[in-house]
């Protein structure tokens, strides 16, 4: 039987030093980092780009299918994918927990290991947090600081008429994934002599339990000089966040299906369930892609990378946000993303 300790046994000092013993420190611009009162940062002059999110237990993730490592991992990305939405450089996170006690020490070493994980890939050093005990499951607050050059950093609030509207990678996919991990627990709880069958569906099921933020495409704007003239992430799905840079731009926009991108894999499994794939990029969320828009002069420089896609162009706010579908239709783009305050 595996070793179980619980976190009593350690205390709250203990059980900190326990999961922050072997940081290493990776930015300059970290001055004090864990074991002290509070964190010091100086970013040499850059501007300081801040973010913070919360991820509930029962209302963001199932502990039933989601191993601790991948939490951890995700816990962290889906914040450094906020940085990145701003065009900036993710480098420090803190973290806070609250930790119910059915968590034991070595299910938080799983926890950590996963955000060490993604700490390390990513280049961001973790600096503080605090945990504290949880009567209604596992809460995991993160807060992402960033640096941006002055004046780099993209808002919502930029896009203009004819600019091209992108999103980097492909749409759909952690939606279904849900959607087949949802399926599996229902089919377990009814019968759990029946093993879980993910019917090999691995891309699916890995872009909702380990997603990554797109650091890839930050490098990719600053190598070749783009700087997009509004950004953000995908997190509650394509039609919710245009919407939400159309409002804030005060435009409208056209979107083209035939150009949104989807996973061949994530396609053939939405046919399966009889959902349409377009529907699942639409509304789906939890992809952490990055949808912005550039001028048209960068157009020429889009096309050199293979994980970016035009899929429609900034227009006056009087022609609303449409969808030209495959079929030769227009439809009016509805909010009809993920809400994390529906019942």
């Amino acid at each position: 039987m595996e070793q179980r300790t619980e976190i009593s046994q350690l205390g709250e000092f203990g059980l900190i030093d326990h999961l922050t013993k072997n940081i290493e420190i990776q930015n300059a611009s970290t001055i004090v980092g864990v074991g002290d009162d509070a964190a010091v940062v100086d970013h040499y002059g850059k501007q300081t780009v801040i973010t913070t999110d919360l991820l509930i237990e029962g209302i963001h993730f199932d502990l039933m299918y989601t191993p601790l490592k991948h939490l951890g991992y995700k816990s962290v990305v889906v914040n450094l994918s906020d940085i990145y939405a701003m065009n900036a450089t993710p480098t420090q996170i803190t973290m806070s927990l609250g930790i119910s006690n059915r968590i034991s020490v070595e299910a938080l070493d799983e926890f950590y290991d996963g955000v060490y994980t993604a700490c390390n890939l990513y280049g961001v050093d973790l600096i503080g947090g605090d945990t504290a005990s949880s009567q209604k499951g596992f809460i995991i607050s993160v807060t992402a600081i960033g640096e941006v050059t002055p004046g780099k950093y993209v808002k919502r609030t930029g896009a203009k008429k004819g600019d091209l509207v992108c999103v980097s990678g492909d749409l759909g996919g952690a939606y279904l994934g849900l959607a087949l991990l949802e399926r599996e627990k229902k089919i377990y709880l009814e019968n759990p002599n029946i093993q879980p069958d993910l019917e090999n569906e691995d891309y699916i099921v890995a872009r909702l339990l380990k997603p990554e933020a797109r650091k890839d495409i930050i490098d990719f704007f600053a190598a070749n000089e783009i700087i997009p003239t509004s950004m953000m992430d995908i997190s509650d799905g394509l039609s919710s966040e245009i919407l939400h840079i159309c409002k804030q731009s005060e435009c409208g926009a056209v979107l083209y299906e035939e150009k949104i991108p989807i996973n061949e894999q994530a396609k053939q499994f939405a046919y399966k369930l009889e959902l349409d794939p377009t529907a699942c990029a639409l509304s789906g969320g939890e992809d952490y892609e990055l949808l912005f828009t550039v001028q048209q002069s960068d157009y020429e420089k889009l096309v050199l990378n293979e994980n970016i896609s035009v899929i429609g162009y900034i227009t006056e706010p009087s022609e609303g946000v449409t969808i030209n579908t495959k079929g030769g239709n227009k439809f009016n783009i509805t909010a009809q993303g993920w809400n994390a305050f529906q019942s």
